[in-house]
């Protein structure tokens, strides 16, 4: 039977890019570079690397068009296609015991629960993954087309416990593909998700020992609690950590992060900021986050936010203009938005933000982050006490370029249900601000 291929179908040409030039258009189809097919996002970004191209584009009509391309070395052609990928996209098989998509209610949108493991989008969009579903050929083309950095979910660095971890008996064997990105000087990093009386205390020790090994073509390691839902009915027991054994890990991470900066100047193991918090210790200085390689992890998000935020805050022009603002946040971040809110004060004397916390109902109390607040939790405990102008949210609240919450709801129905507009606020210091201080507000995501 032939190999079934995905049709690379124009989604949209970029204003003054190549292919407007050459009069591409939406709905045309890429056939060909330089004479060879084109599988995925790895071969179209490979084969446009060149200064000399000649592609084969397909008209809806059926015609097909031969274009013979001069540019600069690694210029884009200026396409994005209906696929993003280019390809199909590959699930995981893996029954992880700390997988938070088999902690999902039911019910949900189709795609909340789809677990990928596609080493393609570890490198288009920093997904991680376990290595166990990638084959000799996508190593192979990940050298070749030196494709980094690769995100890895490591858990365990003894292959026994990864067995048990991903429940997958090749687990342990998928470690050996990290040797061979090691010898191919394939930049990595790696992700340890943290579970208490599993992968922690001498195992954590055992794992970031091996993984130090592997510095600096490994360059960060991040330590993050695992994400417990109350919806683990029938699944491994796992326990939250608390305050004392958040220290006991912090005392870990930063006995390596010593070591590693003594032998290559960088950190090198990193823990998300909700280590710090739970251990009430104070978050590192900017300098130990070693330009914040795993923010999309959660390390150093809060430190990043307030650098910014207080940097923006010192370049601000203060006015008088009357605003009462709520901050809708998620426990994590709570602490730190208060502490950024009370420094308005100098420079913008009738701006009142008050903070609220808001408790995840849906998912349960154990999580904190505000990107997994939904919109029924926003709307029920913010009509219980709001006296405010306007409600402010984090954009990580809402799916990627929409306005929809992760149940479901969508911002004009949380409005309409509140009664008072919803500011989005853009990720970073300078954005919060602006949420906080404007007397006018446009979304952004509309």
């Amino acid at each position: 039977m032939a190999e079934k291929h995905t049709e690379h179908v124009v989604k949209e040409v970029l204003p003054g890019s190549i292919a407007e030039e050459l009069e591409i258009e939406p709905m045309d189809k890429l056939i060909s570079i330089n004479g060879n097919e084109v599988k995925d996002i790895f071969d179209y970004h490979y084969l446009c690397n060149e200064e000399y191209l000649t592609v084969v584009i397909e008209k809806p009509s059926g015609e097909q068009w031969e274009l013979e391309i001069e540019k600069e070395y690694e210029d884009d052609l200026g396409i994005e296609f209906e696929n993003g990928l280019m390809d199909e996209y590959r699930s995981c098989h893996n029954k992880c015991i700390f997988c938070f998509i088999d902690q999902m209610p039911p019910n949900m949108r189709d795609t909340l629960y789809f677990k990928d493991d596609d080493s393609r989008l570890s490198f288009l969009q920093g997904n991680y993954i376990t290595l166990t579903n990638m084959s000799e050929e996508d190593v192979n083309r990940i050298i070749k087309y030196r494709m980094e950095p690769i995100n890895i979910s490591v858990q365990s660095m003894n292959p026994e416990l990864r067995c048990k971890m991903l429940n997958n008996r090749f687990a342990g064997d998928a470690l050996k593909k990290i040797d061979t990105f090691y010898e191919a000087g394939i930049i990595m990093n790696g992700q340890i998700v943290l579970c208490k009386g599993v992968n922690d205390g001498d195992e954590l020790r055992f794992s970031l020992e091996k993984l130090l090994n592997y510095a600096p073509v490994m360059q960060s390691v991040s330590v993050v609690p695992v994400g417990l839902t109350k919806f683990r009915e029938g699944l491994f027991p796992l326990e939250p950590f608390n305050k004392e054994e958040a220290n006991e890990v912090l005392d870990i991470i930063h006995e390596y992060q010593d070591r590693a900066f003594e032998k290559f100047g960088t950190h090198f193991v990193q823990a998300s900021d909700e280590w710090y918090l739970l251990a009430e210790r104070e978050l590192p200085a900017e300098e130990r986050y070693d330009g914040y390689l795993q923010l999309e992890n959660g390390v150093g998000m809060l430190r990043l936010l307030r650098n910014e935020f207080m940097e923006a805050l010192d370049k601000a022009k203060g006015h008088n203009h009357k605003l009462s603002v709520l901050a809708a946040t998620g426990k994590l971040a709570g602490p730190t938005i208060q502490e950024l809110a009370d420094m308005l004060k100098d420079k913008f004397p009738n701006v009142r933000v008050r903070v609220k916390v808001i408790r995840n109902d849906f998912f349960g109390e154990m999580i904190t982050v505000s990107g997994l607040i939904t919109g029924q939790d926003l709307m029920a405990q913010v009509k219980e006490d709001l006296h405010e102008d306007c409600v402010c949210i984090p954009s990580n609240m809402l799916r990627m370029g929409e306005d929809v919450f992760l149940d479901d709801y969508t911002l004009d129905e949380v409005e309409k249900a509140i009664g008072v507009p919803i500011r989005v606020t853009p990720s970073g210091g300078e954005g919060l601000l602006r949420a906080f201080t404007e007397s006018k507000w446009k979304n952004t995501t509309r």
